[in-house]
């Protein structure tokens, strides 16, 4: 069992893992997670590594809701996620976790701004209000003057500066992030992990980031190493030097 816990009081974790296991059925029978214990604070960051195929992608996965564990319990503030409806769980996923990918998946015939807007549609808002809130989002991450361009029309950072505006349209609590900066140049790579830490500070989000940039892992609260489906945390000078 592997206890990774950052906070000393008794105040309830944003979210939180209880002995999360998971294992895919026949024919791998692959077991990715065993017996894992995480508290995750509102506000912090923390990176996970691993060797590819080691499971991080899995278990960004079902910190997000997207998928199940096979054992184990998933809380949100105090709450298991995973007792709620199909719906409700969509809607829970909705307007409390951001979800960024490598490849930014924008919608090439949308312009910038109606990429943003798209999630906070489909939830519900107000045209206006989506609009207002894309229109904020994008000024956040240095695209006001791209809002009406087309995806083809933006370099890959700027794609990506749009992903991440998209995955904060419903304000959410938690930011996933699945290798960010992995198809980036190093330049560009960097002025994104910039700007998430950036939205650490100034929106008090918890950022978990999946990465095998080990110079960026460092620079986050915490590093986990996820390895033969035990998660451990691990101290910055234990990463690989590069």
């Amino acid at each position: 069992m592997n206890k990774l816990d950052r906070q000393t009081d008794t105040a309830a974790p944003l979210l939180e893992l209880q002995q999360l296991g998971k294992r895919f059925p026949p024919p791998s029978s692959l077991e990715v997670l065993r017996g894992t214990d995480l508290r995750i604070a509102a506000g912090e960051t923390i990176a996970v590594v691993g060797s590819s195929g080691s499971g991080k992608t899995t278990l960004l996965h079902i910190l997000g809701t997207l998928d199940r564990p096979s054992q184990g319990r998933v809380l949100y503030q105090g709450r298991d996620v995973f007792a709620q409806s199909s719906d409700q769980l969509a809607a829970f996923r909705n307007r409390t976790i951001g979800f960024i990918f490598q490849f930014h998946h924008l919608l090439p015939e949308f312009s910038a701004l109606e990429n943003v807007m798209l999630p906070g549609l489909i939830a519900g808002l107000p045209p206006r209000a989506a609009r207002e809130r894309a229109v904020d989002l994008l000024e956040r991450v240095q695209l006001a003057a791209r809002t009406t361009h087309r995806v083809g029309e933006l370099s890959g950072g700027e794609q990506q500066r749009v992903a991440i505006a998209r995955a904060l349209i419903m304000r959410p609590r938690l930011l996933l992030a699945d290798e960010p900066t992995g198809n980036l140049d190093p330049k560009t790579g960097e002025a994104v992990f910039e700007l998430l830490r950036e939205l650490n500070r100034d929106l008090g989000l918890a950022l978990v980031m999946v990465t095998h940039n080990y110079r960026l892992a460092a620079r986050l609260h915490r590093v986990l190493r996820l390895e033969g489906g035990s998660l451990r945390e691990i101290s910055a000078d234990q990463l690989p030097s590069l």
